[in-house]
């Protein structure tokens, strides 16, 4: 089987273009995901060669390592156009004894720190994207101050996008009518299961030519792999959502396709998403990701999607 070329878009008036398929980079750290240095590099250099467009990462992944471990593959392939979006509001700390943690602070100078460590892990002198991290506990700091630090630096070429990285549809929507973001990345609030987006989010970044990129689409693992102990929205699934998501696989079974590719494309059928991001732990994850990403979706498959 041919497997299509991703397609490409453009974000809004920024300049910047991504493919509908994001690299998602959580999955490259050693904590929580168990991933090798080796390993996740090779993994990295797999979805850049797949030629995916956007890599998104953040200093909370791995404490620093999902960055590092991004920026090594980056390293190695120094003239290809690929964008970078990283985010800020959680500094690295080093912790008595070794080791590192994560702090939130999401003031102006916290701000300027955070984006310059993560401008050294990455080995770059500027990013494409930044996003500001899960901001729910000090909204009105992360707009007053660290989004004013951003847009500093974005005039200055350091970043040439600012977005609101988050899973609460509120906080997208304040943003927006706060701060004017470039874009917002919201993380599963569109998706097969949750459509808690598409109620007033959609509408207002469809008036303001705002776009979006999905993340979170499997929904913390159930839309991906529907069995007794998957987990929903960062919890075991209850029997009830279990039950809807093995209807949803029965019906993408009889029309010969994954479940997982509806998931994954699910939110492209929504004007302002630009591209959804998905977490890649392996070589075999990035190229079985792409391929679920060309995979051919029915209007009567959609259809009887939707009327779960």
């Amino acid at each position: 089987m041919t497997i299509p070329p991703l397609r490409i878009r453009s974000l809004g008036t920024t300049g910047i273009e991504v493919t509908e398929l994001a690299f998602g980079t959580a999955p490259l750290a050693s904590a929580f995901w168990g991933n090798t240095a080796a390993t996740a590099v090779a993994t990295a250099t797999a979805a850049l060669d797949a030629g995916i467009g956007l890599c998104d990462t953040a200093p909370l992944y791995g404490v620093g390592e999902a960055e590092e471990r991004l920026g090594a593959a980056l390293a190695a392939r120094p003239d290809l156009e690929v964008a970078v979006a990283t985010k800020v509001g959680r500094t690295v700390v080093d912790v008595e004894g070794g080791g590192r943690d994560v702090v939130a602070d999401h003031g102006r100078d916290a701000t300027l720190r955070q984006l310059e460590a993560s401008l050294g892990r990455l080995g770059r002198d500027h990013v494409d994207i930044v996003h500001v991290h899960d901001p729910e506990d000090h909204l009105d700091q992360a707009i007053e101050e660290q989004f004013a630090a951003l847009a500093d630096l974005r005039d200055q070429g350091v970043v040439r996008a600012i977005s609101v990285g988050t899973n609460v549809v509120a906080t997208a929507l304040a943003f927006l009518r706060r701060a004017d973001p470039d874009l917002v990345m919201v993380a599963g609030r569109l998706t097969l299961l949750d459509r808690a987006a598409a109620a007033e989010l959609i509408p207002e970044l469809e008036a303001r030519s705002v776009p979006m990129f999905a993340a979170g689409v499997y929904n913390s693992g159930v839309l991906a792999r529907p069995v007794e102990g998957s987990w929903f929205d960062y919890a075991p699934a209850s029997r009830e959502v279990l039950e809807r998501v093995l209807a949803m696989d029965g019906i993408c079974r009889d029309a010969g396709i994954e479940l997982r590719a509806a998931a994954m494309q699910f939110p492209l059928r929504f004007g302002p998403v630009a591209s959804v991001v998905v977490g890649m732990a392996s070589p075999a994850e990035v190229a079985e990701n792409v391929a679920l990403m060309g995979a051919e979706v029915s209007d009567e498959v959609w259809t009887a999607l939707d009327q779960l």
